[in-house]
């Protein structure tokens, strides 16, 4: 932080937008707030420094450049003549600067493996509850906006719809880290085209060639970065290290690391669970550095499982991966599975950790879901797969599904 800012601002020296200005007040108390503050040792991209080796950056910079973009995007709607009082000004910030304070470590990589079946929203948003009781209040009229309860239903829109701050940030960011220059996305142009069409979102027409781009920015980014096979080879030995994990507590072994992560080795928790404070309390002391300290500590387990699949993540020996468009045959698997047992001793149990199969389905675009909506110059509102030719002659609007196959490939 700048100490030497105006006192109605702070100021933070982001490498994709250069200053942002901090409000003082309740969103600068709540960015020095420890939930907030243990953003900055979460990964934005998880284990894909793997693969990117620039992919450093974190929650607490994406949080921030996310809000950064809310605030051109608030002016350039009122500019516009649209009404956004100061106190929605400042709820709608709030909501953008705390939608990701629910993630666990490494981000989504370990999403349903931590916790069972709680998304971070969820946790986000009981992390804003309990900010609330916190700060008296003060954060009712995000919590709405967040839940899409508030009035003013493009608030919502503006934190969490298929064209929201949150995604203009993460792209442009991502690929600014990751050097994957597809992912480069003219969000200001995005942002100034902005405007209100009966309570919804819209994009002026001027401006539909870069959301476009945008879409394809963002379809290059999952099958390059974020679903780019050796960075899911990567997740996946990550997933099944706290799988073996947790069964070997569940079993009596001794797999303690800290009192926090413990907890969650030796339990299941599902969303009513972290209704709980103290449940929720240990969650927020999670981070990065406790699954890479147990990683470390776990190399050495007695456990060949646990010792072998922690190695092979510490030293970037990986799980080899095929994908194509079609599944994979049980078949092939089992080939796969005898191929593998010639040249390493395991048992049946131990074989599927190490060689398995499975499918991902992404849509870039779904129309059928809170659409991207354009304003054209006679006032009408259309979906953009509707105008848009290269939308639809891209493939872009629907559905990619890509079958994996995993398996150990060295001695």
């Amino acid at each position: 932080m700048n100490n030497q800012a105006s006192n109605s601002s702070r100021l933070f020296n982001d490498p994709i937008y250069g200053f942002i200005s901090i409000p003082n007040g309740i969103i600068f108390d709540l960015i020095e707030h420890p939930y907030f503050q243990r953003l900055r040792r979460i990964k934005q991209l998880g284990l894909t420094n793997l693969v990117y080796s620039g992919a450093n950056h974190d929650r607490f910079q994406h949080a921030l450049g996310a809000m950064h973009l809310m605030q051109q995007a608030i002016k350039t709607i009122r500019d516009k003549g649209n009404d956004i009082s100061a106190q929605e000004e400042e709820g709608v910030l709030i909501a953008i600067l705390l939608h990701d304070i629910g993630h666990g470590p490494f981000s989504h990589a370990l999403e349903h493996s931590i916790v069972a079946g709680v998304h971070h929203e969820q946790i986000s948003l009981l992390f804003m509850q309990r900010l609330n009781e916190q700060y008296d209040g003060k954060l009712d009229l995000a919590i709405a906006i967040f839940k899409n309860k508030y009035s003013k239903k493009f608030l919502h829109q503006l934190v969490s719809s298929q064209l929201d701050m949150d995604r203009l940030d993460y792209i442009k960011r991502d690929s600014y880290f990751s050097g994957v220059e597809d992912g480069e996305i003219g969000s200001e142009r995005i942002i100034k085209t902005l405007n209100i069409k009966n309570d919804q979102l819209v994009v002026e027409a001027k401006g539909i060639y870069s959301v476009e781009n945008y879409l394809v920015a963002r379809m290059s980014m999952y099958w390059q970065v974020y679903l780019h096979k050796t960075v899911l080879s990567a997740e996946f030995s990550l997933m099944n290290i706290l799988k073996r994990a947790k069964e070997l507590a569940a079993n009596g072994t001794n797999v303690s690391v800290n009192i926090n992560f413990d907890k969650f080795i030796s339990n299941s928790y599902y969303q009513n669970d972290f209704e709980n404070l103290e449940i929720l309390d240990c969650f927020s002391k999670l981070d990065d550095v406790d699954i890479m300290s147990a990683i470390k500590i776990w190399r050495n387990h007695s456990d060949l499982i646990l010792s072998r699949l922690c190695n092979m993540m510490l030293n970037r020996q990986l799980l080899k991966v095929d994908i194509r468009n079609s599944s994979f045959s049980s078949d092939e698997l089992d080939a796969k599975k005898r191929a593998i047992l010639e040249k390493n001793t395991l048992t049946n149990e131990q074989l599927n950790y190490f060689v398995f199969t499975d499918s991902i389905k992404k849509a870039t675009y779904d129309f059928k879901q809170d659409g991207i909506n354009i304003l054209h110059k006679d006032g009408s509102v259309r979906e953009i797969s509707e105008t848009a030719d290269l939308l639809n002659s891209t493939g872009l609007n629907g559905h990619v599904e890509k079958h994996y196959l995993c398996y150990l490939n060295f001695m």
